[in-house]
Order: C-alpha cells, then structure tokens, then sequence
C-alpha cells in the first residue's frame, strides 16, 4: 500500500472513531495559494454534506504557529509538508497526507525581456526588482531559496546575490492584500514593485489572468523547484473536520484542485 493510501487509510479510522456529525462550522487554515481550489471545494462539500465550512487563508508558516498557539483550527492545509508535520510530532494533529503538487514560476511583468534560458541572468540584473515571499512564514520564501541555492552551484556568489536584492513583498505581517477581482501578485507587478516574482505556477497563472501581458516563465531545469501540499486534521477537531479532509482527498475534491493547475496525487492512483 503506497504511504499515501496509508495515511488516508489512518485519516477513516480517526473519523470512524468519532461521533456522527459535529455542530460548529468545519474551521479550515489553508495556504494562500489555495484559496481559489479550497473555496470551490469548501462550497461542493457544503452542499453536499450541509456542513458550513469557515476558512482562513495566509501564509502556512505562520498559520502552523497559531495552530501550534491554540488557535481553533480543525483542518490545516499547507503548501510544505514540514510545517503540518511539525504539528503532527507535537501531537497536535494527526497524520499528514500530500494532497497537492505545485511548482515555482517566474511571473515577469509584462514588458520584461526573458525567457527560460535567460531567467537566471535577468533576475541577477541589478536593475531586474526580483520579489518573493518571505521565508520561513511562507513556504513559496522557502521554495525561492532553494532557487538560489540551486543557482550558487551554477554561478558561485549568485545565492549571496539574490538573497541580497530579493524583495520579500508577501507572506509577512505587513504583506499587501489585493482589492477584489485583483491578484495581490498581479498588483504588485502592476505597480512596480517586482519586474519579476518567484511564485507559484498556480499564482503566476491567476496573475496573468489579472495582468494583460503579464508573462510566465517556467524555471530551467536546474534551477526548477516543486512544492509537496500536506494535508492534516487538528487534535480534538470535530467529527465533520474528517469528513471534509476525506472530500479534499476524493476525486471530486482532486478535480478541482487539478483544474486549479495542481497536481492531484490521488487522481494518478
């Protein structure tokens, strides 16, 4: 049996150990990167289970550290698999699944002269404003580094470099948020503030759609980076926390994270 069947295995047991049903909204702390994919799903599983489900979408770091504070979670959806395991080894939660694939893009305002093969100069560029998130509250920060750390084995003082000039413009405290019908990164570009972001492919895509002639840039292969999703129940979370984590991990709930431009572990098995 594949670790993933496992691990979905132990989340029925836990939930066939629980009561029938649970009274309070399901509360789910997800990714950033999610919203889109999880409110779709969040709104079929509601009307499928009429379960209401309230969701908090930030940056997975710092979620896992309210978590981990006390804060009343029942689901945590993380863009890495070391913050929701983090909880898990505290037993705070229980097992966790990979839910959900994603790679790092480059979303390149548009006007930007670049291209695969030309990525790793552009963003060494002075003049190039490179943004990211912010590492260690932000895993998309985390992924951004092993970019450049990727990069220092191509051209030795290239992770000094970036490290120095990345502009880490979401996933902190005093990170921007979008006005509606915006993407916080297509803001961003427009604005000025980055002429290239390292991002995820699934945000870099939503950005584009914002941004008439915004450009995506798939990272070269040595430079390239995926991010594992893992999925968890909280410690003592409601009956229909369980419920709601088997639906993300049902092939309803992987279709839409698919359409979503994830990769969907469970649809390949």
């Amino acid at each position: 049996m594949s670790m993933f069947r496992k691990l979905a295995a132990a989340l029925v047991v836990a939930a066939m150990t629980m009561q029938a049903k649970g009274a309070d909204p399901v509360q789910l702390y997800a990714a950033g990167s999610l919203r889109s994919a999880l409110t779709e799903i969040a709104a079929a599983f509601e009307a499928a289970a009429n379960v209401k489900v309230q969701a908090k979408f930030g940056a997975s770091g710092t979620l896992k550290d309210q978590i981990a504070d006390g804060a009343r979670a029942d689901v945590f959806a993380s863009a890495n698999m070391e913050h929701p395991q983090a909880l898990a080894g505290a037993r705070k939660s229980g097992p966790v699944v990979l839910f959900a694939r994603n790679r790092l893009c480059a979303l390149a305002r548009p006007g930007v002269a670049v291209e695969t093969a030309t990525l790793l100069d552009r963003v060494l560029d002075p003049n190039v404003k490179l943004g990211t998130s912010t590492p260690r509250a932000d895993p998309s920060g985390d992924y951004a580094w092993e970019v450049f750390r990727k990069a220092e084995k191509l051209r030795p003082g290239a992770f000094a470099a970036l490290e120095r000039k990345a502009l880490k413009l979401v996933g902190g405290p005093d990170a921007p948020t979008a006005p509606p019908g915006r993407t916080v990164y297509g803001m961003l570009i427009t604005d000025g503030k980055a002429d290239i972001f390292l991002t995820y492919c699934t945000n870099a895509a939503e950005a584009k759609m914002d941004v008439a002639g915004a450009q995506i840039v798939a990272l070269p292969e040595e430079l390239a980076v995926g991010a594992d999703y893992g999925l968890t129940v909280i410690a003592q979370a409601q009956p229909d926390a369980y419920r709601f984590a088997m639906y993300i991990l049902s092939s309803d709930g992987q279709t839409v994270l698919s359409k979503h431009g994830f990769a969907a572990p469970a649809l390949a098995r």
